[in-house]
């Protein structure tokens, strides 16, 4: 298997590299939660760097680039957290535009957080790629739009592509595509595509085996509340993590409802690095941490005084702590044999305290 397609290796986006041994890399996504509010946008990318975040993410779209303006029943959302919404209206509402990206992107590198987007269709790919954006995001919805895939996967960043309502063939397909486009840098987000999601649907054993599936980096794009869904994905090996954020859910806004609020967000970051530590790597026997412990393990010692020549029984021998005797597998050996010298109550038993050996 290449390290292409090892599911091992890693890369950067903006200098900071993704993968096995990486911290999680953290995203909030802003979406529409700036509420048409340029310095409220700003203010979203301050709170984001102030809770340790990676990076912030944008959509980039207008309501005429990702649907059109129809009444038709097909075009109004059924059910949900936006039922009863024209598509066109809820996306002129929630769009990001275009003209405030050149001023987020510059501050978000000016206060050192990563800034980059979701594009929706070729036009917001190459306006991303005038930005000089680090990655691509690919939207669960947009992971069936393949001619997309392949334009932003030509672009020659790294493409992080969300699974939310995808069959296996679809996710294999969109992968193909961005490999055959030449994108080798690949994170599959595992996702729930409901608005919040439950977390029966999570199903966070879906990250290791998307791994190793497709040869990929994997994470979760986690709609559920709060954050310990995320935090447990890194522990089940997600590298990536994105969530949505928002500063104030009272705030409202087309996603303020399941957007994680500044304290959150800082909480996620600093338990998805406590579940990223402690998951480490297969590691047996004794750790340095144990050292004082390992000295109290169970073994064998006189537990009645034993002169020279005397059996060993059960009576005058047996495993206790602490362990600086004869580990407790060689009692059987021990037991029905003949002291070689004296031996005090209490003194640990070692091999030349038994006559003639221990094998």
């Amino acid at each position: 298997m290449t390290a292409a397609a090892s599911g091992q290796t890693t890369f950067a986006i903006a200098g900071r590299r993704i993968g096995p041994g990486c911290r999680p890399y953290i995203v909030a996504e802003m979406s529409g939660n700036h509420n048409h509010d340029i310095e409220r946008a700003i203010r979203i990318i301050d709170a984001a760097k102030a809770a340790g975040a990676n990076a912030v993410k944008l959509q980039t779209y207008t309501a005429d680039t990702i649907t059109i303006d129809h009444d038709a029943p097909e075009f109004t959302v059924k059910g949900g957290l936006w039922d009863g919404r024209r598509l066109h209206e809820l996306y002129e509402e929630a769009h990001t535009p275009w003209d405030w990206h050149p001023r987020l992107f510059e501050h978000g590198q000016r206060i050192g957080i990563t800034v980059f987007s979701s594009p929706f269709d070729d036009t917001a790919v190459d306006f991303l790629a005038g930005l000089d954006a680090p990655a691509y995001k690919i939207a669960s919805p947009e992971l069936v739009d393949l001619p997309l895939i392949r334009y932003a996967a030509g672009k020659g960043r790294p493409m992080i592509m969300s699974t939310g309502m995808a069959t296996l063939e679809e996710i294999g397909a969109a992968v193909e595509t961005a490999r055959g486009a030449g994108c080798d840098e690949i994170v599959l987000l595992y996702c729930t595509a409901s608005y919040p999601a439950p977390v029966e649907d999570a199903n966070l054993a879906s990250i290791a085996d998307l791994s190793r599936r497709f040869g990929t980096l994997v994470g979760l794009s986690d709609h559920t509340m709060g954050t310990t869904v995320p935090v447990a994905a890194v522990a089940a090996g997600a590298v990536f993590i994105e969530k949505h954020f928002t500063l104030a859910r009272s705030d409202g806004g087309v996603d303020s409802a399941f957007s994680l609020e500044p304290a959150e967000l800082a909480e996620l970051v600093d338990h998805a690095d406590v579940a990223h530590r402690a998951l480490g790597s297969p590691t047996y026997g004794p750790k340095a941490s144990e050292a004082t412990v390992l000295k109290n393990r169970r073994s064998l010692y006189a537990v009645g005084p034993i002169r020279r020549g005397e059996t060993f029984t059960r009576d005058n021998t047996r495993s206790i702590r602490p362990g600086h005797g004869l580990p407790p597998r060689y009692l059987d050996a021990v037991l029905g044999r003949s002291a070689a010298r004296d031996i005090a109550f209490g003194e640990p038993l070692a091999a030349d305290m038994v006559d003639g050996g221990i094998d």
